[in-house]
């Protein structure tokens, strides 16, 4: 009875992804892991380009004077300044190193973002599905996440979105290309979404901020572009990492930017960088610092993970599975042959294949496929697929 009465409820509701992770240890396992075809985790196959490598020989055999030395909170400057100019070339927009904190992965920068904004009792708005996470990062600076829905297409609902601001609403947080459907919102989408904030700040008298989750926004198929929220509400704040663009998920490297023409962006710096340190994340790793700030304009082969995706599409898709087909990050959130998604998932892991229950991303009846596993893993599992959509009635 050591651990509190919340943690306890959160750690029962919230542990769907890693629930199934841990349960494909055990069939591994059981049964070899030649055998087991995990498709439940977003963890990344591939290996960092060799632009990293490069970077990481380079300063491994060359080291900076104090390299490994506390810096100050928001960062070093000359990477934040990297960032900002990759920002301006991507956005058109004025960022500077002013407006840049370097945080401990996206994870970290939405505390960060969540702490500095958050009265107790204030509301963050989210759009299932979601990331679950989002629950517990807003509970714990006191904020309460309201979720609203998103169409068939799994676009947000504006409609909805206008009807749940209230006075207690803060923050609207938005994650395209989105975890858990590959979704990529579109430039009038987000045009929309600005409008309606807008709005909604004139009548309330209050300040509304659109927080952008972006670590997969480099990670976009089909030759699509990126539109970037910040072009569509001044008062917007990016949080991403590099933990998928460069394959660096257990580096824990990130940022924070804040709109360049948001009146009020140097108090709001100073409170994300005592932020960051207070939370104890204290400053982002010293080591991924000077290395990313040479990466800004590369990435993986995003070819490869697309590749994967019209495979597993193709074949889902043909033995009669329901989608939105993704454009972007490397997640399927097809819908399941049962309501019962749960027991949809259990029928997959008899036959030895892992997938997430969309009940674990606010959106029971789908379940999600992360795809950024090796090809093994993707054509040992189509046979189970395939025997359980026969079992479930599918053509």
């Amino acid at each position: 009875m050591g651990i509190s009465t919340k943690v306890r409820q959160f750690m029962a509701e919230g542990s769907w992804i890693r629930r199934m992770f841990e349960q494909g240890i055990s069939l591994k396992q059981q049964y070899g892991e030649e055998k087991v075809f995990d498709l439940s985790l977003g963890n990344p196959i591939m290996e960092p380009p060799p632009e990293f490598r490069r970077e990481l020989k380079r300063l491994a055999e060359s080291p900076l004077p104090g390299m490994h030395r506390y810096m100050p909170n928001a960062g070093y400057s000359e990477t934040r300044q990297a960032v900002a100019e990759q920002l301006r070339k991507e956005t058109g927009l004025g960022y500077s190193a002013n407006e840049v904190i370097m945080t401990v992965g996206a994870g970290g920068a939405l505390n960060v973002v969540l702490k500095t904004l958050l009265d107790p009792g204030d509301e963050v708005i989210v759009f299932a599905p979601y990331f679950v996470e989002y629950v517990y990062y807003a509970d714990n600076h006191g904020g309460v996440c309201k979720v609203i829905p998103t169409d068939g297409a799994f676009n947000p609902d504006l409609k909805a979105l206008e009807a749940a601001i209230n006075p207690r609403t803060r923050v609207v947080l938005v994650n395209s290309p989105n975890n858990p459907t590959g979704v990529v919102y579109k430039a009038d989408l987000l045009r929309g979404l600005g409008e309606v904030l807008r709005q909604k700040e004139m009548e309330l008298d209050r300040e509304i901020f659109l927080v952008s989750d972006e670590p997969y926004r480099k990670i976009i198929y089909d030759g699509l572009d990126y539109p970037h929220v910040a072009s569509h509400h001044v008062r917007s704040i990016i949080a991403t990492s590099h933990s998928k663009d460069l394959a660096l998920p257990g580096e824990r490297i990130g940022y924070i930017a804040v709109h360049p023409s948001y009146p009020g962006r140097r108090e709001m710096v100073d409170g994300l960088t005592f932020c960051n340190r207070t939370l104890g994340f204290v400053n982002a790793p010293a080591l991924m610092q000077h290395i990313v700030g040479r990466l800004q304009g590369v990435t993986i082969d995003v070819g490869a993970y697309q590749k994967k995706r019209d495979h597993l599409y193709r074949h889902l898709t043909k033995m009669g599975y329901s989608m939105v087909k993704p454009q972007g990050a490397f997640y399927m959130f097809p819908e399941t042959p049962t309501e019962d998604d749960v027991a949809f998932v259990t029928a997959l892991q008899k036959r030895n294949v892992l997938v997430v229950p969309g009940r674990g991303f606010g959106s029971p009846g789908h379940f999600r496929i992360s795809y950024c596993v090796d090809d093994r893993t993707i054509e040992g599992s189509l046979e189970g697929f395939r025997e359980v959509a026969r079992e479930m009635g599918l053509s």
